[in-house]
């Protein structure tokens, strides 16, 4: 289960105040979560207890996604606006340097980040900016269909469907290699956040701008690229192109896994990036 959900009010200097929610949970070095477009922070759930063993684990709804409000009149939701902002949240939480674990937009706001030096280490489960312009356009155009369906569908129908197998494959099958084992309640939860996520278009907007591919290296932080199988958003031959350009990264498959492996197999999620993280106190026991 999900633990308590806090809010943070971020002041940057020169510009307006932003509020994000996030939870909290375990002690050690801090390891922050980022989920993907229209998800919301409990897309972790399935693998938060077992990390909070370890770290100071704080999941994050990314401004304008889930319980987080969208972000004021000025701000952009491109990378050069949202890094920027990650820093600042982070600051403000008390945290310097974190590791971080982002899937799908996470993902990439994760490598950006440690393209910045802003992190300890980095894991990266289908990273978005790994496209061709084709596969980019099917993946947003599989993005607003959910969406689509998201808002058409009346709540009372989301509920009926989420009680069954079949229902919640139709509704996530997507985005799930294994629908089947989301529970009702999350696949109801995590539809009402698509639906109502002020930041989703506009991220779309911004996603659609040329140059939002990653291309440069990450040097001197360890990063792990894990990819699913059976990702059928982001397809895993992207993940080739993750590892040629950042030849130091540690590049997994995860076998049976759609492109938000945290549900299909939270076990080898857990261990992947518990592997990461520890990776930096390896070298500096070396």
């Amino acid at each position: 289960m999900t633990g308590p959900v806090s809010f943070v009010c971020v002041s940057p200097a020169g510009r307006p105040d932003f509020t994000v929610a996030y939870e909290r949970r375990g002690a050690g070095e801090p390891l922050v979560l980022l989920h993907g477009i229209g998800h919301h922070l409990q897309a972790w759930e399935p693998v938060t207890s077992a990390l909070a063993a370890s770290y100071d684990v704080i999941a994050l709804d990314l401004p304008g996604f889930g319980q987080s409000p969208a972000l004021p009149d000025g701000y952009a939701y491109d990378l050069g606006t949202v890094v920027p902002l990650l820093r600042e949240i982070c600051a403000a939480l008390g945290v310097d340097r974190p590791h971080v674990a982002g899937n799908s937009l996470g993902g990439l706001l994760a490598l950006e980040l440690g393209r910045e030096r802003l992190v300890r280490s980095v894991t990266a489960l289908s990273p978005a900016g790994f496209w061709t312009e084709p596969e980019r356009r099917y993946a947003f155009g599989v993005l607003s269909g959910m969406r689509i369906g998201a808002s058409a569908l009346p709540p009372p129908v989301v509920a009926r469907l989420a009680r069954t197998a079949v229902g919640r494959a139709a509704i996530a099958g997507a985005i799930y290699a294994r629908p089947g084992r989301r529970s009702a309640e999350a696949v109801i939860a995590e539809t009402h956040a698509l639906r109502e996520a002020p930041g989703f278009e506009p991220t779309l907007a911004a996603g659609r701008r040329p140059g939002v591919v990653f291309s440069d290296n990450v040097p001197d932080v360890p990063v792990t690229i894990g990819w699913g199988t059976r990702d059928r958003l982001l397809l895993p031959r992207q993940g080739i192109r993750a590892k040629r350009a950042i030849p130091g990264a540690r590049l997994v498959r995860l076998p049976g896994c759609g492109h938000v492996p945290m549900n299909d197999d939270p076990a080898l999620v857990t261990r992947v990036i518990l592997d990461t993280v520890r990776a930096p106190a390896l070298v500096r026991a070396a």
